[in-house]
């Protein structure tokens, strides 16, 4: 009579360990990356509704000069931002530009400081990289 033996062996044990930590391995960054992206079109979306406040100001007052942002932070609120949000230049009685400045865990983020200035311009503040793939165009 033969006895059934029953469980994984170590050898299968060590197999699913060693393709868990595969998928692991490459799933990990593609999901820190989408985190980033995710972060990053936050501080466009704050930046792109300060840019509609500030048109506001400028329809009310004819003029950007005295101007202060509703917000200072994206995510709008939260207890931890990953963005500040200023002015970069300005305002001026006819222009400005608004910069989104990386903080905390988004500090390393290769796209740099957002910015968008009263003409629509859309840019970043490394010359290297090009500012449609940190923008989404």
């Amino acid at each position: 009579m033969q006895s059934e033996t029953r469980g994984f062996t170590l050898i299968e044990l060590m197999i699913v360990v060693a393709v868990v930590a595969i998928l692991a391995s490459v799933a990990y960054p593609s999901y820190q990356d989408h985190i980033r992206k995710a972060r990053r079109v936050d501080a466009q979306t704050a930046l792109l509704e300060l840019t509609h406040f500030m048109e506001r100001y400028y329809t009310t007052h004819g003029t950007y000069l005295g101007a202060v942002l509703p917000f200072n932070t994206a995510p709008r609120g939260a207890a931890t931002p990953f963005y500040n949000l200023t002015f970069s230049a300005g305002p001026t009685a006819t222009a400005y530009t608004l910069q989104a400045t990386r903080v905390n865990a988004m500090a390393d983020d290769p796209c740099g400081n957002l910015r968008m200035s009263s003409t629509g311009a859309r840019t970043t503040e490394l010359a290297a990289l090009d500012g449609a793939r940190c923008w989404h165009r």
